[in-house]
């Protein structure tokens, strides 16, 4: 009977290599390297270069002429708000009312002034001493005459009283775009033989034409330095103050020719309501009782015309609703009390 052999041992599997490297065989250790007992500088950053600020400049630029000329509406152009009231009627104005006009790096205060023209009353007075008043403080100064009048004897008369003041001041025709070209150019001229005037534009202040190139070159000649107003200011005048000068002139455009000129409106409370609107009670204030019709009209009818149109001005101006109340009161003299005119920013003048 054959044997059967013995099975053979098993043999252990090899075992895959790794990649660890064969162990050394244990020796001195080497002494690890001391460390420095002062901590490396951090790399210093160098702060960001500032950027270049523009140079501000700033300044006031009077706005004379004669009544009628469209100083307001060239005012209220400028500034891209309507801060000065305008009507057809001659010598709306009353009062140096300054609209601000901030572009760029440029600030400009332009002054709407009176009318200048000859006066008889002491409010005609005060008027046209305020006009003339806003050349001494101002960085410049703009004639406005209408191109549509070929002769003004009372813009001769505001260019005499320059030449003996020696002035130096920017010719601005406007309402050229009522005027034929053919008779603008012998009008410029005309008027330049003067001698006061560096500059001659011919705008539209209506509908804005050329007053670009005026605010540029008005704004060049602005002195550099600080703002006087915020950013976002738009006039010096009390908020209440223009509230009543918007009010005065809706009594102007409604009652026109009827109008009697010592007509005014003055604030007499504001009230601002938790809703957001505001509360005005304003009074007209005639100088005749026999005026109050006039006013009121019949039934109340005018004078409510007169206060819907203007509420409806103050609540744009405000950017709120409005709620408006109008009182009409008669003052015989009120012409003559200083305190309206120091309430109008005007000298009580003297006769």
């Amino acid at each position: 009977m054959t044997k059967t052999p013995p099975k053979p041992a098993n043999k252990t599997k090899a075992q895959p290599r790794t990649a660890t490297a064969k162990a050394k065989p244990a020796g001195k250790a080497k002494p690890a390297k001391a460390q420095s007992a002062t901590p490396k500088p951090a790399a210093t950053k160098l702060p960001p270069k500032p950027k270049a600020v523009p140079e501000t400049r700033a300044g006031f630029v009077a706005i004379v002429g004669a009544p009628n000329a469209g100083k307001s509406t060239l005012l209220n152009r400028l500034v891209g708000q309507k801060i000065s009231i305008t009507s057809p009627k001659p010598q709306t104005t009353r009062m140096r009312i300054t609209g601000v006009m901030t572009e760029g790096a440029v600030q400009i205060g332009f002054v709407d002034t009176p009318g200048i023209f000859a006066p008889k009353r002491r409010l005609d007075h005060a008027m046209v001493q305020a006009a003339w008043g806003a050349l001494d403080s101002a960085d410049a100064i703009i004639l406005l005459v209408d191109a549509s009048l070929r002769h003004d004897t009372k813009t001769d008369a505001i260019i005499a009283e320059l030449q003996r003041q020696k002035r130096q001041v920017a010719l601005v025709l406007n309402k050229v775009d009522t005027v034929q070209k053919s008779a603008l150019l012998p009008l410029a001229a005309r008027l330049h033989e003067a001698g006061i005037f560096d500059a001659v534009f011919m705008i539209s202040a209506m509908d804005g034409d050329g007053v670009n190139d005026l605010k540029h070159y008005l704004g060049a000649r602005m002195p550099k330095g600080p703002w006087f107003f915020g950013e976002d200011q738009l006039s010096d005048l009390p908020t209440q103050l223009l509230a009543a000068e918007i009010t005065r002139e809706q009594l102007f455009r409604q009652l026109q020719q009827e109008l009697p000129y010592g007509a005014t409106v003055v604030p007499e409370k504001w009230e601002n309501r938790a809703d957001g609107s505001a509360t005005l009670h304003q009074s007209i204030v005639i100088e005749r009782a026999t005026h109050r019709p006039m006013v009121l009209g019949k039934g109340g009818a005018r004078i409510k015309q007169i206060g819907e149109a203007a509420r409806r001005d103050l609540e744009r101006f405000l950017g709120h609703r409005v709620h408006l109340f109008l009182d009409v009161k008669c003052d015989e003299k009120w012409q003559d009390r200083p305190e309206f005119y120091r309430m109008f920013g005007l000298e009580f003048a003297k006769q």
